[in-house]
């Protein structure tokens, strides 16, 4: 007897849940944008190289070109079309946005979607390899140009709007900041 080269899967994308019978080889990218439409994550090199394709799966960035569909069931992803929330884009969105942090928008979500884990990896302390002191007791990195240069370092722009990136993501974490001490008094 031949096992079978085909499963049903639920995925959990964007909140909601999608069951699709899908070949075991199938990649993420391939599910999201030819089974389930969500075409925003743009497929690049198709070798994982790029970036273009990143998107969150439990909150960590992932490249969907090289993540199997099958692998990602029972798991929290996130595409740049789940970003938004209640018709208000999310910080990062609006930055990029606002500070011309694209030019011809191909690239653009799956920086969109990096910079967001790359926010919350810096909120955690996670160090890069531009951090200068890793010691736990030294506490966060500073989060200069130079630390979100080597963090968004795994996402390409051929357009080169890189300064701008940097811009949108340093004003997407001041204003991330901002908002916690508001919380928090």
């Amino acid at each position: 007897m031949h096992p079978s080269t085909s499963s049903t899967v639920t995925l959990n994308i964007n909140g909601e849940k999608h069951q699709l019978s899908l070949d075991h080889r199938t990649t993420l990218l391939d599910a999201l944008r030819e089974r389930l439409d969500l075409t925003g994550t743009k497929k690049g090199c198709d070798q994982g190289q790029c970036g273009a394709c990143t998107v969150l799966v439990d909150g960590r960035r992932t490249l969907a070109c090289l993540q199997l569909a099958v692998a990602a069931e029972d798991q929290e992803i996130t595409t740049i079309e789940g970003m938004a929330r209640g018709g208000e884009l999310h910080p990062v969105q609006q930055a990029f946005l606002e500070l011309d942090g694209l030019q011809c928008g191909y690239c653009t979500p799956g920086q969109i979607c990096s910079a967001v884990a790359v926010l919350e990896e810096h909120a955690a302390g996670w160090p890069s390899a531009a951090t200068e002191d890793v010691r736990p007791e030294h506490g966060p990195p500073e989060l200069t140009d130079e630390e979100i240069r080597e963090r968004m370092s795994g996402n390409l722009c051929r357009c080169g709007a890189y300064v701008s990136i940097v811009r949108a993501v340093a004003r997407a974490a001041a204003q991330q900041d901002e908002s916690a001490k508001e919380e928090a008094a």
